[in-house]
């Protein structure tokens, strides 16, 4: 479900150190719950999502269209991305931060880990249209459990990425994000009842 943005900004996250100058897009959150000590599990689960193998036709469809736009437009070449159009972040981070963990690789999806801690994880993407932090949060909730929080922070490539930005947004609001929750908490469920059985 799609939460109001004080979720993400009311919370002490070292990432308000190095996005200052991105904006908040959106904050979402799967309704399922884990342990203190299940946040590595749930930053390589998601490291891991291919959404060409989503349950969502939409989505598949979705994300085939913009990397086929991508390609002929040439929005995603490698002079378009993080160390080329823009730096990296991790030049950003603190020295705890820049020294500790960086995170896993993603299986396929464009993204880079930036820093990973016992309950943040943060990746970048750069395109022509924007460059964007994933930020991944673990958050204590009312009943004892964790939650995952996913916020999007994105800082628009002129005039242009503006306009992409706002083009996709209904997209994103009404089919992406809402699939990929319903899926990464399938997933979730799967996986905890998997090794609770184990």
């Amino acid at each position: 479900m799609r939460l109001p943005d004080a979720a993400h900004t009311s919370q002490p996250w070292r990432i308000h150190e190095v996005t200052r100058d991105f904006g908040l897009e959106d904050v979402w959150s799967p309704p399922e719950v884990g342990g203190k000590d299940d946040f590595p599990q749930l930053v390589h689960l998601i490291a891991s999502y291919d959404p060409a193998h989503s349950a969502s036709a939409a989505t598949r469809t979705l994300f085939a269209i913009r990397w086929k736009l991508g390609a002929l437009l040439g929005w995603d070449g490698p002079n378009a991305g993080v160390g080329s159009r823009v730096p990296t972040l991790r030049g950003r981070l603190p020295a705890d931060l820049s020294d500790g963990p960086i995170g896993p690789a993603f299986d396929a999806l464009p993204f880079t880990s930036l820093y990973l801690t016992e309950d943040e994880w943060a990746a970048e993407a750069a395109n022509q249209t924007m460059h964007g932090v994933m930020h991944i949060g673990w958050v204590p909730d009312e009943t004892g459990g964790f939650r995952a929080q996913m916020a999007v922070l994105v800082k628009p490539n002129g005039l242009f990425g503006s306009a992409y930005m706002a083009a996709i947004r209904p997209f994103r609001y009404l089919i992406v994000y809402p699939a990929i929750m319903r899926e990464m908490g399938r997933t979730w469920r799967e996986v905890t009842a998997s090794a609770s059985h184990g």
